[in-house]
């Protein structure tokens, strides 16, 4: 197929929908389908850039207030209908609901071409992080406009695929997330990075990686390393990740280890080279990092949702806290602190969880789904997730 992906965010962004979605274009474009990028221009990038399995195009947009790292892209339906008209996908699909990809929708509907979507962001959850509570209904209202101006709209997990269909969003399917356990592995452990971060063989080292932003929970999550380290002192924390919140947090906790972005090649050293992963987020819809995370051999704790549910066990390859009692993350962390025969007994089985859930099996069922849409045969029978 000739496919048109329309995102406000892709490598070299670091985030679980850039992250996502930078593996799914590479995939189907090795798989021989034509994928063009469409994604707002960033100066440090140059201008339609060729890869060997896909194209981008730079289109216009602003970065994020607060958020420089995030560019908004411009509404475009006019131009992209004019590209379109003459040179016409078999399917566009929509990654994020800004308006870049709102009026995606609008210029592939007006020409007929099926157009599908993603849901990947809690945004209507985070207004409540940000001040604007009031503005829940609106923006819930606006997500579920967009995608249901689409044929199918995909979401990360069966349960989440259950959530949007009750409050109105129709024709959902799932689209998973797999894992790259090839990069994401123990082997990966760095003595001399974990020296650097002033950590011996036998020191717990605390990790986590992902947006310094208010809807991650980074105020619970200072709470949580706060019991750990009172517990076992010899504890160390370190970020990975840059946010508004970076500032304030280096100001109020000197003693922790800021790495800002760094490659995914690095991310995999950091992981493996840790020993404990904290995932304090109520308001993810997968969350990449605790998978990476577990794949890396760590012992891992998170609310009892999304990933968590799906993957861990709670005592045999990882802990999971209620969601309704927040702080009982603080407890489950404190035993991973503070019992190393735990730690030993999680982390291989951490690893052993997710061996099996690969990018390709999870692609090829995308790749079904859009050819089913688009209206072209598949010439393989629909795999089964594992």
């Amino acid at each position: 197929m000739k496919i048109a992906l329309v995102t406000e965010t892709f490598p070299p962004e670091i985030n679980g929908v850039a992250m996502t979605f930078g593996v799914i274009v590479r995939q189907l474009g090795s798989r021989g389908h034509q994928v063009t990028v469409y994604r707002p221009r960033r100066d440090d990038l140059p201008a339609g850039e060729t890869h060997p399995e896909f194209t981008e195009v730079p289109m216009p947009g602003i970065p994020i207030p607060r958020y420089p790292q995030l560019r908004l892209g411009f509404p475009a339906a006019g131009r992209l209908r004019r590209w379109w008209s003459e040179d016409r996908p078999d399917l566009v699909h929509v990654a994020t609901e800004g308006p870049l990809g709102a009026s995606a929708v609008t210029a592939a509907r007006a020409l007929g071409v099926p157009v599908t979507s993603s849901f990947h962001t809690n945004f209507h959850a985070y207004t409540r992080h940000y001040g604007f509570g009031l503005a829940h209904r609106p923006v819930l209202a606006w997500l579920r406009h967009v995608h249901n101006r689409t044929r199918r709209t995909f979401a990360p997990t069966p349960e989440l695929c259950e959530e949007l269909t009750a409050l109105g969003f129709r024709d959902v399917a799932l689209l998973s997330r797999g894992i790259d356990t090839w990069q994401f592995h123990p082997v990966r452990r760095a003595e001399e990075l974990r020296a650097k971060w002033g950590a011996g063989p036998d020191d717990p080292v605390v990790i986590h990686a992902g947006r310094m932003a208010a809807e991650k929970n980074y105020g619970l999550l200072a709470r949580t390393y706060a019991a750990m380290q009172q517990a076992n002192p010899r504890c160390r924390f370190v970020l990975v990740g840059d946010g508004p919140l970076r500032v304030r947090l280096q100001r109020e906790h000197p003693g922790w280890i800021f790495t800002g972005f760094i490659s995914r090649a690095d991310l995999a050293r950091h992981y493996a080279s840790a020993d404990i992963y904290v995932h304090a987020s109520l308001t993810e819809t997968f969350g990449n990092v605790l998978t990476e995370a577990m794949a890396s051999g760590l012992a891992v704790t998170g609310f009892n949702y999304a990933a968590a549910r799906q993957f861990i066990r709670h005592g045999a390859n990882g802990l999971v806290a209620d969601c309704e009692q927040p702080e009982t993350l603080i407890d489950t962390a404190v035993y991973l602190a503070t019992d190393p025969l735990l730690r030993a007994q999680i982390r291989p089985a951490a690893r052993a969880a997710t061996e099996h859930q690969s990018w390709d099996q999870i692609i090829a069922r995308f790749e079904a789904d859009l050819l089913q849409v688009a209206g072209a045969p598949s010439s393989c029978p629909e795999p089964v997730l594992a």
